[in-house]
């Protein structure tokens, strides 16, 4: 039998780890997780936690859920692999595009289908790209962006993404992909500037920056409708029309990335629908399956669908597309999954247990080391800071984030930290009375790291 020892020292040394230090994960090993179930998971030492972020915002119906287990066995049986080129199809493929424009009301008209929120939105950019030049705009290719934001982490997508990390020693971003100011009023107003003025500025900026690349240049605009890996960050409730009005006065394509936001996390279906987006793209995955299958979803609407319909007859084909686009498993994954949000009322449980945990945590709001509270549902954040009078951030930054999420995790609480900023995710399942165990643990480990900084 592998013991947990052979397994940690096998990671170190035969896995290379997304999103981590490699040097230090040497020293330092991994946290092995071996089974979940509901909002708990253990590790290999059968210590229990609250995942407090969803595994990676993602698993919505919760771990171990023994209908979709069900439907992607039955699936295996029945067909373990299709594709969807050259006028193949298979049956969930087919009904979960059905599910998702239904979804919608209506307001997309297509899905395309990929194994990630990165490979969904480099799809987007190639498609921005192949609708531009079907209208004839060759120029019309730059796509706006956001400092924080976070799209993916392929070639395309993490050019799109706003943080350093993605970017440093990757030779990104690529040309044609700006990044407009994040909408983090707290970190980005001037003094006196209330939240109105503030979205009034970051449109105008917009507006600015559009006209100074030049409007037959500038072919769309990229955001997530709550930021998540940049802080969750929820815009000013102005923030989203006056940006959309913007890019319809300049004709720029509008993309909502939903990749976190979708299938309920905010208290509704879709994130759009809170702060009244109209996209002509939306990216989903994660919550698409729960994660417990890789896929993810482009929609698009009828103006952008008829195009490129009709420029790929020009061509003689849409030349783009994954082995996996349109998994009948993965598909029969997502089906079951969306049937389980539905029939459970799981968008109407984040709206509730939501309001509970953003109540527990602006309890916290006079705590000496914490700056702001932000979320909206079962997504939040809570920023440290060293000066709260000042705003001013720790030095090095970082450092109280790292420490705080440490000492929730002894404390059996998984959380992620964002430079100085706590973020939570939990599951959709996840019941009031089990938001305030995760308070409590949260609540605790603040304290504990409180008297040691």
């Amino acid at each position: 039998m592998t013991t947990p020892d052979h397994l940690a020292h096998s990671d170190v040394a035969y896995q290379l780890h997304a999103y981590t230090n490699a040097r230090r994960h040497r020293e330092e090993g991994p946290c092995i997780m071996d089974r979940g179930n509901g909002i708990h998971v253990y590790d290999t030492a059968g210590k229990e936690y609250i995942e407090g972020m969803a595994g990676l915002w993602s698993v919505a119906v919760g771990f171990s859920e023994p209908r979709l287990a069900r439907v992607a066995y039955e699936q295996m049986q029945r067909l373990p692999f299709y594709h969807t080129f050259s006028h193949k199809s298979n049956v969930p493929s087919i009904e979960l595009a059905e599910k998702l424009i239904g979804l919608t009301g209506g307001r997309m008209a297509q899905a395309f289908f990929t194994n990630s929120g990165s490979e969904a939105n480099d799809t987007i950019v190639k498609m921005v790209w192949y609708y531009n030049n079907a209208l004839g705009r060759p120029e019309k290719k730059k796509i706006i962006a956001r400092q924080r934001g976070y799209h993916g982490v392929t070639v395309a997508s993490a050019s799109l993404t706003g943080l350093a990390g993605n970017h440093r020693s990757f030779d990104l971003p690529l040309p044609r992909i700006l990044h407009a100011r994040c909408p983090h009023w707290y970190r980005e107003s001037l003094p006196g500037e209330i939240e109105a003025a503030f979205a009034d500025r970051l449109a105008a900026e917009l507006e600015a920056l559009i006209l100074a690349e030049g409007p037959e240049t500038v072919a769309a605009f990229i955001g997530e409708p709550v930021m998540g890996a940049g802080g969750v960050i929820v815009p000013p409730e102005a923030y989203w029309p006056k940006m959309q009005a913007v890019c319809r006065k300049y004709d720029v394509l509008v993309i909502a990335d939903e990749v976190i936001t979708g299938f309920g996390r905010t208290g509704r279906m879709f994130a759009s629908d809170l702060f009244g987006i109209e996209p002509d793209f939306m990216t989903l995955s994660k919550q698409l399956t729960s994660s417990y299958q890789p896929l993810a979803a482009v929609l698009m609407n009828e103006r952008v669908a008829s195009v490129i319909t009709r420029h790929s007859g020009e061509l003689g084909t849409f030349g783009h597309g994954y082995t996996a686009s349109g998994h009948p498993v993965a598909a029969a994954v997502a089906l079951e999954n969306i049937r389980i949000i539905e029939e459970r009322g799981l968008v109407d449980n984040a709206a509730a247990a939501g309001a509970v945990l953003q109540r527990r945590l602006r309890e916290l709001a006079d705590h000496p080391l914490v700056g702001e509270v932000r979320g909206v549902g079962l997504i939040a954040a809570v920023e440290l800071v060293a000066d709260k009078a000042s705003r001013a951030p720790f030095d090095p930054a970082g450092l109280a984030g790292a420490r705080v999420v440490r000492q929730a995790q002894d404390n059996g609480l998984i959380l992620r930290g964002i430079q100085d900023s706590v973020a939570f995710c939990p599951p959709l399942i996840i019941t009031e009375a089990q938001v305030g165990t995760l308070a409590d643990r949260f609540a605790r480990s603040l304290e504990e790291v409180a008297k040691t900084l």
